[in-house]
């Protein structure tokens, strides 16, 4: 213990060593204060007393104190904690944001939030509920109203039919998604992911104590599964099989012949359940179109569909997801989500119910942010297009594009070094052309990088010339 510590102690513990005032010492060596229940005039004798009393109270005082040992603290972590990787996505948008806060230009195009502010009709069903006071915990699988909606939604656009017991509101899709996870794996199954994936799907299995294995898919098949390599990666291990269309961070979308060729692989597997993730399922290019897993024959028993409000209603703050699915792997959801979180928000709720009465799909609203996101993609295929040794798939979906620059990897950059992979490209690109980009390798392939078009059409143009002319200075390495 620091000596001006126990200085301080011992100063307190002789203040308050009058008549009248007792100090003992405790186990943790430090002075406590009572009072004593009457107050006298001492004599000269009693008052020698008294400082001989005292003075052996501070000598306790400071013998407890100097024998006190601080023991270490144990500060190993679960090794279910250390066994996950933080989000890249996460941290590169924190990092570019930090730039900016200094004074560096940089231009993020690293998370995937839409530049959209949230429909008006959205945002003022959100006030009103604060202004009439729906501002209290509502049930935790959400509220009756919002599920009836979502049940609606799901029949009318999606051709799969739930009733409000089979749908749980949370804090977010990816809450859904996690939940989904821990309710359905055990220690030592399988969870299939297929590469790219979006960054927390391997480490969600991770937390559930499951093994993520994963199949890779390659550009020039637009990044879209081959059921044979699927069907000799399955097992009696394999537990559960993630889905994403459209895809983070590709754009593919799984036209309906595809997936129907993946379930009747899942169907040669017990064991073996779906999860979904649709969020991105609005945001979709013609002549591309969604199909839900769930509406496929045999599929509904065994899929787990999750979606949101964020990235379709550029909601992404109001924090509101939902899933889908069989009544008993719901209730699992929903005991985890009940000592995790409880509910969620009242007021992104009554939100979210105005969402979904916006017709069919967002009607207007959702329709002018899809149109905005694709005259964004074309732009970006077409300059990236001419770019020497870049690879492109056309995204379908989403508002990403996963850019094979591969060939510029082995390159030197003055000042700079070697650049190896996708992460040292992506540093060189927010050193050098400062744009934040999310390297490949974060969702499972090093080949590439992800780009997020979510942002206007001027910064997206300022990037790309900025990408460019920080590319001139390497020479593609491979020819394409």
């Amino acid at each position: 213990m620091a000596a001006s510590s126990i200085h301080s102690r011992i100063s307190i513990a002789s203040r308050y060593h009058s008549p009248g005032f007792d100090v003992s010492s405790c186990s943790d060596g430090i002075g406590s204060l009572s009072f004593s229940s009457r107050l006298t005039n001492p004599s000269l004798k009693s008052l020698e007393r008294t400082k001989l009393v005292q003075m052996h109270r501070v000598n306790a005082v400071i013998r407890s104190i100097s024998n006190f040992e601080q023991t270490e603290v144990d500060i190993s972590l679960s090794p279910r904690v250390n066994s996950v990787n933080p989000s890249k996505t996460v941290a590169i948008t924190d990092k570019a944001v930090a730039l900016v806060q200094a004074g560096v230009p940089v231009i993020a195009l690293a998370a995937g939030e839409p530049d959209f502010d949230t429909p008006a009709v959205i945002a003022e069903a959100g006030i009103n509920a604060i202004r009439e006071g729906y501002t209290r915990y509502t049930p935790n699988a959400g509220t009756l109203e919002l599920r009836s909606a979502i049940c609606h939604k799901l029949k009318e656009e999606n051709g799969i039919s739930y009733t409000p017991d089979q749908i749980l509101v949370s804090n977010g899709a990816k809450q859904s998604i996690l939940q989904s996870v821990l309710a359905v794996c055990s220690p030592g199954d399988e969870v299939i992911i297929l590469a790219p994936y979006w960054v927390s799907y391997p480490e969600m299995a991770r937390l559930a104590d499951a093994t993520p294995v994963i199949i890779p898919t390659d550009i020039s098949k637009d990044f879209l599964l081959d059921p044979k390599l699927l069907e000799s990666k399955l097992s009696e291990k394999s537990r559960l099989l993630i889905l994403c269309s459209p895809s983070n961070p590709t754009g593919s979308v799984y036209p309906r012949k595809l997936l129907e060729e993946i379930a009747r692989i899942v169907a040669k597997h017990p064991r073996l359940l779906v999860l979904s993730d649709e969020i991105y399922e609005h945001i979709i290019y013609a002549p591309a179109t969604h199909t839900s897993f769930a509406s496929l024959p045999g599929m509904w028993e065994r899929t787990l569909t999750v979606n949101g409000f964020s990235k379709a209603f550029a909601m992404t703050g109001w924090r509101l997801g939902y899933l889908a699915g069989p009544k008993h792997f719901i209730a699992a959801c929903g005991k985890i989500q009940s000592q995790l979180t409880s509910g969620a928000s009242s007021i992104s709720q009554k939100a979210g119910v105005a969402a979904l009465g916006l017709g069919y799909a967002g009607g207007e609203a959702v329709s002018t942010m899809v149109k905005a996101f694709e005259e964004r993609r074309d732009y970006l295929v077409k300059s990236f297009g001419e770019l020497e040794g870049a690879k492109i798939s056309k995204p379908q979906g989403a508002f990403y594009l996963f850019l094979d620059l591969s060939s510029y990897y082995g390159a030197e950059a003055e000042g700079f070094g070697m650049i190896k992979n996708s992460e040292s490209l992506c540093r060189y690109l927010l050193e050098e052309a400062q744009v934040a980009l999310v390297p490949g390798e974060a969702f499972g392939d090093d080949r590439c990088i992800r780009i997020s078009y979510a942002t206007s059409p001027s910064t997206l143009r300022a990037a790309v010339e900025r990408i460019k002319k920080a590319l001139v200075l390497l020479k593609p390495t491979v020819r394409v």
